[in-house]
């Protein structure tokens, strides 16, 4: 059993694992939509084709999502320290973690994408309709479901990298987990915080299922 100070510092954990999460979901869902959108857009036969600008948005993104978050956190660091100021702790986290999980939720997005019937796409161009409402009112639109499956997968790796984080100091359960349950062979302290994580990650996994059964229309 845990005692009062244990259940404060596992409290502080987790509050500091949803900040890291919240806060990298946030900006890798802003910056990886718009990756996965130019690989589909610019693509052969697609509205904005563009070999170049194809192949150079499919390098960087394969080139990070092929780095193990592990090495991506220590590679980061000195870039990490430009940013905020610091290379440990919550913050300095969301660095590395948004570096790593735009790149991937990019690929999402662009399997979503490339999933919407081609048919209608067609039918809006032979109606006049300009590239950005076909963007808007038939990629995204029709795709929506899959994307938001797509942010679950994104938001569910994230928590397993912030555990991960917490090896190297990032804070969160998996700093808690690290340094107070098996540096210091407390082993209620590790089991309690696993749990915590596998209840977070069905929480999410759940909300994002609903939410995804619920846009989708077909």
């Amino acid at each position: 059993m845990l005692a009062s100070r244990e259940w404060l510092q596992l409290w502080e954990a987790f509050l500091e694992t949803i900040y890291m999460v919240s806060l990298s979901g946030a900006f890798s869902i802003l910056l990886g939509a718009p990756l996965g959108i130019i690989l589909v857009l610019t693509d052969k036969k697609q509205l904005l084709e563009n070999a170049v600008v194809n192949k150079v948005v499919a390098v960087i993104v394969n080139s990070f999502r092929s780095i193990p978050f592990i090495i991506l956190i220590v590679l980061l660091i000195p870039f990490t320290r430009l940013i905020v100021g610091i290379s440990i702790g919550p913050t300095a986290a969301t660095v590395p973690l948004i570096v790593g999980a735009a790149p991937f939720f990019a690929r999402l997005v662009e399997t979503a994408l490339r999933e919407v019937n081609r048919g209608v796409i067609e039918a809006a161009l032979s109606m006049g309709a300009s590239n950005w409402e076909i963007i808007r009112k038939v990629y995204l639109k029709e795709a929506l479901p899959a994307i938001v499956s797509g942010i679950t997968v994104t938001i569910v790796a994230l928590i397993s990298y912030s555990a991960m984080a917490g090896v190297v100091g990032g804070g969160g359960l998996g700093d808690l987990a690290i340094r107070y349950g098996y540096q210091r062979y407390n082993l209620p302290v590790m089991i309690v915080t696993t749990l915590v994580i596998i209840a977070l990650v069905q929480i999410m996994q759940t909300i994002g299922d609903y939410a995804a059964k619920v846009l989708d229309k077909r």
